[in-house]
């Protein structure tokens, strides 16, 4: 099995529609559209071995000069990964947090 070191990215939008019509044609791709606790989502393509992300809008996800959130691939060591990161001086800004089948 492949690991990759990343899993999945958020891109915030204001417009849905017209981030998703510029990526779609931009890319010549299709992106799928989904809602997931108050936020409208358009998925990038992917397979099961792939990395992929997607476009969001919602409250909580606002387009920012702090740019797109990426997520690490921590699976299996995530308790030690955050206990490194706070031993070289990190602060935790969100605790770990099961968020169903998605992680």
């Amino acid at each position: 099995m492949t690991q990759n070191a990343i899993n999945w990215f958020e891109i915030p939008v204001e417009d849905l529609d017209r981030a998703v019509h510029f990526y779609q044609t931009m890319l010549a791709t299709t992106l799928m559209r989904e809602s997931m606790d108050g936020m409208d989502m358009a998925i990038f393509p992917y397979d099961e071995k792939s990395v992929s992300g997607c476009l969001t809008r919602g409250d909580s996800m606002q387009p920012s000069e702090q740019g797109s959130v990426v997520y690490l691939n921590a699976e299996g060591i995530l308790d030690q990964a955050i206990e490194r990161a706070q031993d070289m001086g990190a602060t935790v800004m969100l605790p770990k947090t099961a968020i169903g089948e998605n992680g």
